[in-house]
């Protein structure tokens, strides 16, 4: 958002809408019947509008206002998410935890482990889009540990998932690991919230 008008980038605007279509609709459906526009050409779509936004932003044509409670905003959507992907990991080790036959335990891993991939590449971004506001919230050691957490579960990367009772000694439980590191990303990511909004 600008900060004297609070008005949202139209291409962005866009861009998110596109973005949060869903990711199983192809030409033709059911419900409701009939030929429809297919998920990949919304995300093309969104990709051509973040690139306009993004060449518009480097001409000095477009705003990128990095203020701290911009940060707080996108920090607490990504706490968010994730917290609901620790959620769906805690499900399913608790109540499939067949072990190495576990077949949808490796879905769930590596789905886990691609958001926090990609969510510690875009925090990298983060935090050099707002340095300003990082050095004056003194929140350089904070964000360091969270960086440090994204790194150990980025490590856990076993050749076989497999889904063992959090108290069995036999089999390992890889999404229990999983979800515990992503919930100290996680609250290192409350923690930053916190000092932001004071």
């Amino acid at each position: 958002r600008v900060r004297t008008t609070s008005q949202i980038d139209a291409d962005l605007q866009d861009a998110r809408g596109n973005l949060q279509f869903d990711e199983e609709t192809w030409y033709f459906g059911l419900n409701p019947f009939g030929p429809k526009t297919p998920t990949p050409s919304y995300y093309r779509d969104a990709v051509r509008k973040l690139r306009s936004f993004n060449a518009r932003l480097a001409s000095c044509q477009a705003t990128f206002d990095a203020r701290a409670d911009n940060l707080k905003q996108y920090i607490d959507r990504i706490a968010s998410d994730i917290g609901s992907t620790s959620a769906i990991l805690k499900e399913r080790a608790e109540n499939h935890n067949d072990g190495w036959f576990d077949f949808r335990a490796d879905d769930r891993f590596w789905f886990a482990y691609g958001q926090l991939y990609a969510y510690y590449g875009l925090m990298k971004a983060a935090q050099a889009d707002f340095e300003d506001v990082i050095k004056e919230k003194h929140l350089q050691n904070l964000w360091d540990t969270m960086d440090a957490q994204f790194v150990s579960a980025l490590r856990i990367q076993p050749f076989i998932i497999a889904n063992g009772r959090e108290d069995g000694w036999l089999l390992p439980t890889h999404l229990t690991t999983m979800g515990f590191y992503i919930l100290r990303v996680r609250s290192n990511m409350v923690e930053i919230s916190n000092v932001l909004s004071q």
